[in-house]
């Protein structure tokens, strides 16, 4: 009888065991990790990965809810219990990361125990007078800028423009009437919706460049950015620049799912490609895009930007300027670059900052003296000091 009394003690036993086993409550949702931790200093600045690593699987229910110092990330995704946000940070800056508790949810929708809130700070960047913005610029760039530096003030070099696009024939101009060619020929990629293999201008037909590059030629390069004059339309035939010839909105630019940021993402990619050929041919590059940004806003009540790119004012031309300026240096590689930010009239504002910038530009519309000129140079001398001016 005691026999049988223990054996049915036992088998209660592991029957209560296993129930307790099934009733076991799973472990609450928790932060474990973070890449780069709370109150982290000198963080990398640049395209960035922030990583949340959590103790199950993860899911997000609303990533535009996930903020950066108020504003929604760029881009969200998650791997098993990792969430992974890709964003741009700018060096020198102090950021907040704030998640809602209720964004973060495991595999039973539970959310999160606690809001994600910290806080972390990028490395300073020092820009020396001296050198390149751009990280491991190539040796031709180095010696192209050291040359523009050891003549500044000194001596003057001539340039010339090409004939709207991808050719020196200013420059030949200049040499019928002279018998002596400009030092710089600058060439523009105003056609790039038209570039084609073989066709009329074809931007990855680079021979024109190289053969002025190898002629001791100085090569420029700007960008009249051509965009289609109406967004709506799926298939547009249309381009401008100007402000007035299209809808274009540059604002867009901090919105990652807009059709505009979708193809300023897409043309930066494809006038990169046309650089990385010049890069691939060590020819450095004298860099002005964004060129004349602020128009005339600053001139008189009513100013605005002559280009797209600057008509809805400062802090988007900015914040496109710096979008580009890290997708090609950081994305696409591209150390031959020299960049110049053009100035207009009173215009500090839209400056993109001296790690964004080489050189100080300043395109001058008929003045009538030279002291005129001269005022202008000594006067960006002064707002920009240690930017050579030209």
């Amino acid at each position: 009888m005691r026999n049988i009394l223990f054996i049915l003690c036992c088998i209660i036993c592991v029957t209560c065991c296993g129930k307790k086993e099934l009733v076991t409550k799973q472990a609450n949702l928790k932060l474990v990790s973070s890449v780069p931790a709370k109150g982290s200093i000198n963080v990398l600045s640049g395209t960035q990965k922030i990583n949340l690593v959590f103790n199950q699987p993860v899911k997000v229910t609303k990533a535009s809810a996930i903020k950066l110092n108020e504003k929604p990330v760029d881009e969200v995704d998650v791997s098993v219990n990792t969430i992974v946000i890709t964003t741009i940070l700018q060096p020198g800056s102090t950021y907040n990361l704030f998640v809602p508790k209720e964004v973060i949810t495991n595999a039973t929708n539970t959310a999160l125990e606690f809001d994600i809130n910290f806080s972390f700070t990028t490395k300073e960047t020092t820009v020396s007078a001296s050198e390149l913005i751009t990280l491991s610029p190539s040796s031709q760039a180095q010696k192209l800028f050291k040359f523009l530096k050891d003549i500044y003030g000194k001596k003057t070099l001539s340039g010339t423009m090409a004939n709207v696009s991808w050719n020196i024939n200013e420059a030949e101009w200049v040499y019928q009437h002279t018998g002596k060619y400009p030092a710089l020929n600058c060439f523009d990629f105003i056609h790039h919706p038209f570039s084609s293999p073989g066709g009329w201008v074809d931007y990855e037909n680079t021979s024109v460049v190289e053969n002025w590059w190898n002629n001791n030629g100085i090569v420029a390069a700007m960008w009249h950015w051509s965009v289609p004059k109406d967004m709506s339309e799926s298939n547009p035939t249309e381009f401008g620049f100007y402000t007035d010839d299209t809808n274009f909105d540059v604002s867009k630019i901090n919105d990652t799912n807009s059709p505009e940021y979708k193809m300023m993402i897409k043309d930066i990619d494809i006038i990169s490609g046309y650089l990385k050929l010049l890069k691939e041919k060590n020819i450095p590059v004298i860099w002005r895009p964004l060129h004349e940004a602020a128009g005339n806003t600053n001139s008189y009540p009513g100013g605005t930007g002559w280009f797209w790119w600057g008509a809805k004012g400062a802090e988007p031309c900015k914040a496109l300027w710096k979008q580009m300026f890290d997708r090609m240096t950081n994305l696409h590689e591209l150390n031959n670059l020299i960049w110049v930010w053009t100035s207009e009239n009173n215009d500090p504002d839209w400056y993109p900052g001296d790690e964004y910038v080489d050189m100080i530009g300043r395109d001058l519309y008929n003045l009538s003296s030279a002291s005129q000129v001269s005022t202008e140079f000594t006067k960006l001398k002064q707002q920009y000091p240690g930017k050579p001016v030209s």
